[in-house]
């Protein structure tokens, strides 16, 4: 996994590759390829699965599906079902929003906060090592 905004992973592996967190435009991008993709409210959810599936999911880098056709072309509903579920999971947890309640962001900041203080306390004193202080000086 590799380091996203806040120092946190930005993907999730899954057994098809694995799924990125998506920007704001291109989730929205991938609702409106899935309502154009669905011919009545019924297909509207595993349409707009589809697309945001085809959207995340990649391999090596690149990838997996063309579009949301392909994603609708080449998955079973259930693996639609689920990789979107797994998607939404990582997503909330790296992404939290404003209905989470106060107490969750305040823990989540918490804890993003103290990740970058622990990764550069690590770093400074390495430094301060190879810089002794001078004599007369307090350690």
């Amino acid at each position: 996994m590799e380091g996203g905004l806040w120092n946190g992973p930005d993907r999730v592996r899954v057994k098809e590759g694995s799924l990125r967190l998506l920007s704001a435009r291109e989730v929205l991008d991938a609702r409106r390829e899935g309502d154009g993709l669905a011919r009545d409210g019924r297909e509207r959810a595993v349409c707009r699965n589809a697309c945001l599936i085809a959207k995340a999911l990649e391999r090596h880098g690149r990838a997996v599906f063309e579009d949301g056709q392909d994603a609708l072309n080449r998955l079973r509903v259930e693996d639609i079902a689920r990789l979107s579920d797994a998607w939404a999971a990582f997503n909330r947890e790296h992404n939290p929003s404003a209905l989470d309640g106060e107490r969750e962001i305040a823990r989540r900041k918490k804890d993003w906060s103290t990740r970058l203080m622990s990764a550069f306390n690590g770093a400074c004193s390495a430094c301060s090592a190879l810089c002794p202080p001078r004599r007369g000086q307090k350690p």
